[in-house]
């Protein structure tokens, strides 16, 4: 079976006009969501992109993997999708980017070119395409059509509505995509890729004609931010990348242009579906499509991923298996994760799970089944210590400050429990009001969700090695055999 994993950054699982958005055009995931299962409670386990994507390839919660910001090394002992589909006899490729950064103790030294950026590929991809955040070799392309005055990476970015969609940087790395498919037809060998969209990043500015699809006028108001706000909100309503505009029209004219953007990625998938289908592998090929994490949007004040707000993590999860027709087309409510994927994936490609996994194979479902256990709550976490790292020195081990810039979430149907490492917290009734803006005071209520918080921390410590004994050549479950791949160097 093929496996083709598909990323898209910053998408909101309420942007889906198949999840009932009123505006918003996304066809070609909703063809994907009637012909596979779509997990409408789907969310991400940490913001932003490189933590969010290293729990989605390790499968693990950000409390084991410890990625808690962009530049965060990922520990080499972890285990990964692109290392199983190694174990599995693929030659996993990317197209995109990762965001993971080398382990420093495999590096040559501080001068050693993967040290300069956390712009890596995980370990055990071919990067076929790589896109870093210079989008360097999307601007070599550009300039050979004729483009000029790009400026670099995000600035090009910011000028796609002056140019034709089929220029688009999300169009760029279809075109390889499909060219790469068309490659692999009479091979012989079934393959796995990952494709990894930037877009619906920033800047909020869609390509070509779809920067003009949607009216200001006709998109929402943002939800306010509450009156009474923890201090964390505060500073965050303060910050130049997080604050939303104040203005309403500057607001509309953003969420009109991330909609531009949803559309037009969606219109790239399209073409790779009709590409799979040329090809003769639609229904030989796996195709999951989820997100980093979210985007604020302007809720509660705020833009693009922080904090402990849903819509920074309740994410687009779709996954179409073509080896069971019979769950094709539904809906499943139940909590699934980010970390469920990578265990998903080891199961359609007939390795086992590795025991570091914190999420669970989301096969049952794919089946139409339902799983003999299944969690009754998502999870998250959010990081900012990055904001206190080079600056002040820190005399360890007295000074713990860097350790109380982090905040844990748990949320269920009826409320959502916050838990910040300086030992504040915030309850929010749900059931109430699902804007996340009224709180729970009652002790009892709040006693349980904190007791249920700490019931999913115990149960989720690092088990890779804890589940076997060493006796009689080992008992238990053994941890996957190692992979070790090294990244070269550019």
């Amino acid at each position: 079976m093929n496996v083709l994993l598909i990323t898209l950054d910053q998408f909101r699982a309420d942007c889906l006009s198949s999840a009932g958005h009123p505006l918003v055009q996304t066809p070609s995931l909703d063809a994907l969501a009637t012909q596979g299962v779509r997990f409408a409670a789907h969310h991400s386990q940490a913001a932003p992109c490189s933590p969010g994507r290293a729990a989605l390839y390790t499968g693990t919660y950000q409390m084991n993997n410890r990625v808690v910001a962009n530049g965060t090394p990922l520990d080499a002992r972890f285990d990964n999708l692109a290392k199983a589909g190694l174990r599995a006899g693929y030659r996993p490729a990317l197209f995109g980017y990762t965001d993971q950064s080398i382990d420093p103790r495999q590096a040559s030294g501080p001068d050693d070119p993967r040290m300069q950026a956390y712009t890596n590929v995980l370990p055990g991809f071919e990067a076929v395409l790589h896109i870093p955040d210079d989008h360097q070799v999307w601007l070599d392309w550009l300039a050979e059509r004729g483009h000029t005055d790009l400026g670099g990476g995000y600035d090009a970015l910011g000028t796609e509505p002056s140019r034709p969609a089929e220029h688009s940087v999300s169009a760029f790395l279809a075109d390889h995509a499909i060219e790469w498919l068309r490659a692999q037809q009479g091979s012989g060998q079934p393959w796995m890729a990952h494709l990894s969209f930037l877009r619906p990043h920033p800047p909020y500015a869609a390509a070509g004609e779809f920067s003009t699809m949607y009216d200001p006028a006709d998109v929402s108001t943002p939800i306010e931010a509450a009156a009474a706000r923890h201090p964390l909100h505060e500073v965050a309503l303060r910050h130049p990348q997080a604050a939303a505009p104040i203005d309403e029209g500057a607001m509309r004219r953003i969420k009109a242009q991330y909609f531009g953007m949803i559309s037009e990625v969606d219109h790239q998938l399209g073409r790779l579906w009709d590409t799979l289908r040329e090809l003769d592998m639609w229904d030989d090929t796996l195709i999951i499509v989820t997100a980093d994490h979210g985007e604020q949007l302007g809720d509660h004040g705020l833009l693009q991923k922080v904090g402990y707000w849903t819509q920074s993590y309740h994410i687009v999860g779709i996954v179409r298996h073509p080896g069971h027709p019979e769950a094709h087309g539904s809906v499943i409510d139940e909590f699934t994760e980010n970390i469920d994927i990578f265990p998903t994936i080891c199961e359609a490609i007939g390795v086992p799970v590795p025991a570091q996994c914190d999420g669970l194979p989301l096969t049952p479902f794919l089946r139409g089944e339902t799983p003999p256990w299944w969690r009754t709550a998502a999870h998250w976490e959010f990081d900012w210590r990055d904001a206190f790292i080079g600056g002040q020195p820190h005399e360890w081990p007295w000074d713990r400050r860097l350790e109380e810039q982090h905040l844990t979430v748990l949320r269920d149907r009826d409320g959502a429990y916050v838990q910040f490492g300086d030992g504040s917290w915030r309850c929010f009734d749900l059931a109430a009001d699902p804007t996340m803006r009224t709180e729970i005071t009652d002790p009892s209520v709040v006693l349980r969700y904190a007791q249920e918080m700490l019931v999913w921390r115990s149960r989720h410590a690092d088990r890779t090695m804890t589940d076997m004994l060493v006796k009689d050549g080992g008992v238990g479950r053994f941890p996957a055999e190692p992979m070790l791949v090294d990244v070269p160097l550019p």
